[in-house]
């Protein structure tokens, strides 16, 4: 009998014959093509990663003004008097456990409100800017979150889960629609200074392929780490390249089409074309001055001159074919919009960085054919209580907040939904996060029941086992 052959790890496996390759690779060859034509310009927008749209989209593409920490919703859409006639006494309703118990009395807003555009919006002193822009905006001022705390509540707003783990609002966007560009990323973070709570993550792929998560991208400089070349001879680079291609594909073949690597070749070669497509696309010089001091690019306050280039940069990626933009609050010395203590300071030095940008963002794209295609949101994890934390702040609300959507097929000039006479829940047509990203698929031509992912031996979504579209905020 013969003896039993050992192998050693240390040696590799026969090569298979040509007969056995070509059986092997028959659905590779077909896959590979098929990749060709999703990541082609002419293809993607007709048929996505995952099939194409459910229905004509009224929106291409996203730009997620996303505020970090929880805006106050009676200081900034959402106007309260009778939190001004009840100011210093004790508050009228049952409290809720808050995050720290600190809880004062009934604290009136300290900015006035006064209407904006010909619809009439009540929008604070706070956002002088966005306030002339009021005719854009659909004002929701009955969002409710189901987490007070940031981590699980930043998780939930950006994927529809409190935990981390699941895949982003922007990766199924890149999912759903693929990429329009061969050159960029179908999803970009235009990172301003502040990672929210839960970090990375709130940006992450999870179970979707790793090609569909967020590239991390600074408003300055060339934006991303060693996006320039190092070879001086292009041809050398590109003998680089065509080896690195060869050993990728050979490994992948090895170990199989798993998708980490599958990811990882896809984003070397996305890394090469980017070389020359990003260090165009933060080049501002070919902008106009009058564009330049639209956004406020040479502010002398450094946070709205940071956030400024980060809403120009967003107008040029998604005229650029990007499909999801999210800006990240740029550092203004206070603790994000997370005022617990000095309200008026930390709401003004927040506010005066970024309602400039925002206002020319909305300009820029409707002068430009653009605002009617891209949806524009605005919103925070959740709002801010109507009584006091101490004496001069407002600790977390997540039972009824404002937050507005611009652009991309939504109502303009509409506010939706409120809350009490306090501002505290909301009472009048409340809506949840599900809510939102069911409604921000349909406009992007998807409906949420089938936009899916089989994981775990079932089919996941966005929304999960929730959700609605909000007809009324279609226009």
């Amino acid at each position: 009998m013969p003896e039993p052959t050992h192998h050693c790890r240390r040696f590799r496996s026969r090569g298979v014959t040509r007969r056995e390759m070509l059986g092997s690779c028959l659905s590779g060859f077909g896959a590979m093509a098929a990749a060709a034509l999703l990541g082609d310009r002419a293809l993607a927008g007709a048929v996505g990663l995952a099939g194409g749209t459910h229905h004509r989209p009224r929106a291409t593409r996203v730009i997620f003004l996303y505020m970090d920490g929880g805006p106050s919703q009676m200081d900034t859409f959402d106007p309260k008097p009778r939190l001004a006639a009840e100011h210093g006494r004790p508050f009228g309703m049952a409290m809720e456990p808050t995050q720290f118990n600190d809880n004062g009395s009934t604290l009136a807003g300290p900015w006035a409100f006064a209407p904006g555009g010909t619809c009439g919006t009540p929008v604070s002193d706070l956002f002088p800017h966005v306030r002339g822009q009021a005719d854009e905006l659909l004002v929701v001022r009955s969002m409710t979150s189901q987490f007070s705390e940031h981590t699980n509540a930043n998780y939930f707003l950006h994927t529809g889960a409190g935990l981390a783990g699941r895949p982003s609002m922007g990766a199924w966007t890149s999912y759903g629609l693929g990429s329009e560009r061969r050159e960029l990323p179908s999803f970009v973070v235009l990172h301003g200074g502040l990672i929210p709570p839960g970090g990375i993550e709130c940006f992450g792929s999870g179970f979707l392929p790793a090609t569909n998560q967020a590239s991390i991208m600074k408003p300055s400089g060339l934006g991303l780490a060693d996006v320039a070349p190092r070879e001086v001879d292009p041809e050398a680079q590109r003998r680089k390249r065509r080896l690195l291609e060869s050993l990728d594909g050979a490994f992948a073949e090895e170990v199989g089409r798993a998708d980490a690597v599958e990811s990882a070749i896809r984003n070397w070669e996305l890394a090469y074309s980017m070389q020359a497509a990003v260090p165009e696309l933060m080049d501002l010089s070919g902008e106009s001055a009058e564009t330049l001091a639209l956004y406020g690019v040479d502010d002398p306050y450094l946070p709205t001159a940071t956030y400024a280039r980060q809403c120009l940069l967003a107008r040029r990626l998604v005229e650029r074919g990007v499909r999801f933009v999210e800006l990240t609050c740029p550092g203004t010395g206070n603790d994000r919009w997370d005022q617990h203590d000095n309200l008026v300071k930390g709401h003004e030095e927040n506010s005066r960085a970024v309602d400039r940008p925002i206002a020319a963002l909305l300009v820029d794209l409707r002068r430009r054919g653009l605002l009617d295609e891209t949806l524009v949101v605005w919103a925070g994890e959740f709002g801010r209580t109507p009584f006091a934390q101490g004496s001069s702040g407002r600790d977390h609300d997540p039972f009824g907040f404002s937050i507005w959507l611009a652009g991309g097929g939504v109502r303009r000039g509409t506010i939706y939904g409120g809350t009490d006479e306090y501002g505290y829940k909301a009472v009048d047509r409340p809506v949840d996060v599900h809510d939102l990203h069911a409604t921000m698929l349909h406009l992007l031509g998807f409906d949420h029941l089938r936009l899916t992912h089989r994981f775990g031996g079932r089919d996941m979504r966005l929304t999960d086992v929730h959700g609605r579209v909000i007809e009324d905020w279609i226009a």
